[in-house]
């Protein structure tokens, strides 16, 4: 019998009536419908919360209250979660295409049993929805804890984690705590399974990107605390000479 899987797909919000609206078309639009909806919502001032509501979306929860940052909702959503796996797609992200979800179960539907980790590949684009440009770090072909020493090679909206083995986002981390935990993710993991197909939208407006050097900073700690000290100080010099080598 071939696997179907539930997905568990996590939008977590403040204030984003004016972009969470396209994500939740493009959860509506799935063809593959075994998925719950969590909007886990900061306390909006907006009309956030009442657009998810008339949006039609059987949620399986709504929380709206004030919480402690992005990764605070996050860990909200993991415990609340019942699905095989977990999907973050933030507020103004979208699934690529209406059949995104099916795409990632039929490249499943041979396997006795559900990968640790699926992953993709990501479209950029802006706020009019026009595409931007494909991820500049692009998703291997095989993939594993150490991969990232490299770099973040897949976005988090586009890496799914079976939910057993995921855990909480560490909350020291305020801007690349989705880095640590894809890292801790891998650690767990012994089957990854690459998806030949870009399986999300990603909106150019991120914390990350709004705080680039703090979050370089961070990722930076991050990467010491995986990798060691010493070797990441290494890899990041290469960094500074590839991109002078580019230019």
């Amino acid at each position: 019998m071939a696997l179907q899987p539930k997905f568990s797909i996590i939008t977590v919000t403040y204030n984003a009536g004016d972009v969470i609206g396209h994500t939740l078309e493009s959860v509506l639009s799935q063809t593959y419908t075994n998925y719950e909806y969590l909007l886990i919502d900061g306390g909006s001032k907006d009309d956030t919360v009442e657009k998810a509501k008339a949006s039609g979306i059987g949620f399986a929860h709504i929380v709206s209250e004030r919480d402690k940052g992005i990764y605070d909702a996050m860990n909200k959503g993991i415990a609340l979660a019942t699905g095989d796996y977990l999907c973050f797609l933030n507020a103004g992200d979208a699934f690529y295409s209406p059949d995104t979800l099916q795409k990632i179960v039929d490249t499943v539907a041979g396997e006795s049993e559900l990968p640790h980790v699926l992953y993709g590949e990501t479209a950029e684009v802006n706020e009019a929805r026009e595409f931007v440009r494909m991820r500049r770090l692009k998703a291997p072909e095989k993939l594993n804890w150490r991969s990232f020493k490299d770099g973040m090679l897949v976005c988090h909206q586009a890496f799914y984690a079976r939910r057993d083995i995921a855990p909480m986002y560490d909350l020291k981390y305020r801007l690349s705590s989705d880095v640590d935990w894809c890292i801790k993710v891998m650690k767990a993991s012994t089957r990854l399974v690459k998806i030949d197909a870009v399986v999300v939208n990603y909106l150019q407006n991120g914390l990350s990107l709004k705080h680039h050097r703090a979050s370089l900073i961070e990722r930076f700690k991050v990467m010491s605390n995986h990798y060691g000290l010493l070797p990441t100080i290494g890899r990041h010099i290469w960094f500074v000479l590839r991109a002078v080598i580019k230019r």
